[in-house]
């Protein structure tokens, strides 16, 4: 479960290109991959029009996205959950109640560049977004494998 503050610009964008990234690696059956928001404020919008580009230059299809919210109960449906940025990582771990299991990351933990993902929502840069997803995927599968 990939999560960010609204579900319509990082977290989605985290989720169409790992679904991508496992497809081409011909490893999807191994995943049951979703994407969700610690706020209400976007429940039911579609994806951020930035996201949108990045996702169309790669014929991704988001167009039954809609933003949905983290769940208590979704703590035992995943297996890990891989938020963007500290306050995510707050936010996650009240919502779900915890995280006894240690299954709450940031994305970019399973890098050599622990940081927050950057935020388009007020940097406007999708492509500095688009970089730090691909480089957590990378590092995040690179994990899975190891593991």
């Amino acid at each position: 479960m990939f999560v960010c503050y609204g579900n319509i610009c990082r977290s989605p964008m985290a989720e169409f290109l790992f679904l991508q990234e496992i497809k081409k690696r011909k490893i999807e059956g191994e995943f049951f991959v979703s994407s969700s928001a610690t706020s209400y404020e976007e429940i039911g919008n579609g994806v951020h029009h930035g996201t949108r580009k990045i996702l169309d230059r790669f014929g991704i299809d988001y167009s039954k996205k809609r933003a949905c919210h983290l769940e208590k109960s979704d703590y035992e449906k995943y297996d890990y959950f891989l938020v963007m940025d500290e306050a995510n990582l707050h936010d996650a771990r009240c919502i779900l109640g915890g995280d006894s299991e240690k299954k709450v990351h940031k994305l970019l933990d399973f890098t050599d560049f622990s940081r927050d993902v950057a935020d388009p929502w007020y940097t406007r840069n999708f492509e500095v977004t688009y970089d730090d997803i691909m480089l957590g995927i990378d590092g995040f599968l690179d994990y899975l494998r190891r593991k």
